[in-house]
Order: C-alpha cells, then sequence, then structure tokens
C-alpha cells in the first residue's frame, strides 16, 4: 500500500526537522571544540572518553530495563552526544566527519539487508541472521582465519562468553541438550572443588571461570541473556541489603553491630518484603 499524501508530507517535514535538530547538535560541538568553547571539550581525544561511550550505553540500557521513556529519551541523546563528540573529533584531524559516519552505516545496512533492499529472500530471523554473518564474512574479504575473530575485547566477560558460544554453535560445536551442558555444570563444580582441597589458588581461579563459562552456556543453551541476568540479581542483592540496613537502622544498629543469626533473620524478612513473584 503506498503512502498517502498526507501522510507523505507529514513524514518529509518530520526528516528535515529531524536533518536541522542533527545539523544543530553538530554546530553545538563544533563550538564546544573552538577556541572560544569549552577547555575541558578542546583537550579530548579519542581515547580519552572512549569509556563514556560504554558508560552512556549502559546508562541506555538501564532505562531500557526500567520502562522509563524519560530517562531512555535523555540517555539516547547522551549517547548520541558521544558519537557527534568522535566524528567532530575526526573531522578536525581530516580523517572523516559525521555524514560519512552515517553514510557508511546506511550503506553497511543497505547491504546486510538484502531481503529488504536487494533481491534475496529470508523466510525467519534465522535466515535473516545467516545471510548476516556471510555477507559481513564477504564484506571482509573472507580473510579472518576464525570464526571468534572480531569479537570486541571491551564486552564484559559474560557477553564475550555468550557471543563465543553462539559462534560456535552457528558451526554445529554445541552440547546436544540441556542435561549436557547441565552435567558439565557439576563436573566443573567438581573441579573447584578438587583445587580448592588441593589449596592450588592457580587452578581454583581457573576452574572458577571454566564454571562461569558453563554456566553462562546454560543460560545460553535455555535461551537467557546472562549478562542482564547476573544484572538483575546483582540489583535484587543490593534491594534485600539495603532492607536489613534499614530494618537494623529502625532498631539503632549498623550491619557490623548485628549477629550472624540476626543478619539471617533480616535476610529472611527482606526476602519476603522484596519479593516480586
Amino acid at each position: 500500500m503506498e503512502e498517502t499524501g498526507s501522510n507523505a508530507s507529514a513524514g518529509d517535514e518530520r526528516t528535515r526537522g529531524e536533518e536541522a535538530l542533527m545539523g544543530e547538535l553538530v554546530r553545538l560541538m563544533e563550538r564546544l571544540r573552538s577556541p572560544s568553547g569549552c577547555p575541558w571539550d578542546r583537550e579530548q581525544t579519542h581515547g580519552s572518553i572512549s569509556d563514556a561511550i560504554i558508560e552512556e550505553a549502559y546508562e541506555t540500557v538501564e532505562a531500557i530495563e526500567e520502562g522509563d521513556a524519560d530517562k531512555l529519551k535523555e540517555e539516547l541523546g547522551d549517547l548520541l552526544f558521544q558519537v557527534v563528540f568522535q566524528a567532530q573529533m575526526a573531522r578536525e584531524a581530516g580523517r572523516f566527519d559525521l555524514a560519512d559516519v552515517m553514510q557508511a552505516v546506511s550503506e553497511k545496512m543497505k547491504r546486510r539487508h538484502p531481503h529488504v533492499f536487494g533481491q534475496l529472500s529470508a523466510g525467519d530471523s534465522d535466515e535473516v541472521l545467516t545471510q548476516w554473518h556471510q555477507i559481513k564474512t564477504a564484506e571482509r574479504g573472507g580473510r579472518d582465519s576464525s570464526i571468534m575473530q572480531g569479537i570486541p575485547r571491551k564486552l564484559p566477560a559474560l557477553m564475550q562468553a555468550e557471543e563465543v558460544q553462539k559462534r560456535a554453535e552457528r558451526v554445529g560445536f554445541d552440547w546436544e541438550k540441556i542435561g549436557n551442558v547441565l552435567e558439565k555444570v557439576e563436573e566443573e563444580l567438581q573441579e573447584l572443588r578438587e583445587s580448592i582441597a588441593r589449596s592450588d589458588p592457580a587452578h581454583v581461579s581457573e576452574e572458577i571461570g571454566d564454571l562461569l563459562f558453563t554456566a553462562a552456556n546454560v543460560a545460553r543453551f535455555l535461551d537467557v541473556k546472562p549478562e542482564e541476568t547476573l544484572r538483575r540479581c546483582v540489583a535484587k542483592f543490593i534491594m534485600r541489603f539495603t532492607h536489613m540496613e534499614e530494618a537494623l537502622s529502625a532498631r539503632g544498629k549498623r550491619m557490623e553491630q548485628a549477629t550472624a543469626e540476626e543478619m539471617n533473620t533480616l535476610w529472611e524478612d527482606a526476602k519476603k518484603a522484596t519479593r516480586t513473584d
């Protein structure tokens, strides 16, 4: 079905508005980096603010998980600003500018969606992903010597583990059923117990890593995001611990003054008070 004239006109107007605002943001960044701008912004380099990209990305994810639309709008803005900041520094160095960034990603998305912009077809998401990986490999000239190449080193460890396991799965290197993975958890746990019994710190560390990696495999096998799951678990622990602190404070006590028995009782109370199911 073709767009009606009014719908197309509204879409064009919205696009023009977005383009104008993007231009305004670029000019704002230019001003901040100019001799009459902000000393702090002028001093920054690609590397000095690279961690800010990670921080803003995580804050954006947090807003998504909280379902907070206003916060998400703000965090997406902060994340976009980091892109504009990096592009401005590259433009000053004569390497590329924001227009180059947008053109490059637009062209890449068209190449990687031939079922939308080309002649190929894809019946479901699995076919889309298969095409995506094939096109990505072709773009690199087929020069990757390993399917494991290209995994960002800055990814959190659990996300790295998940990506490694997904890539292994794509070439058939995977468990047949969840029971096999759970057996592997038991095996790794037993090896950890043996390392602890031998008072072998190096192997204890290694076995803990193996156990965490296998736990991530369990999550992947059950279609659960291990990074998100652990983050929610940490948030739950903090909420329950804070509940304990508040309960003790109401009694005029601090956590370090509580007995082990008192803490256990308070913990169970906190679990009941903060239960979400």
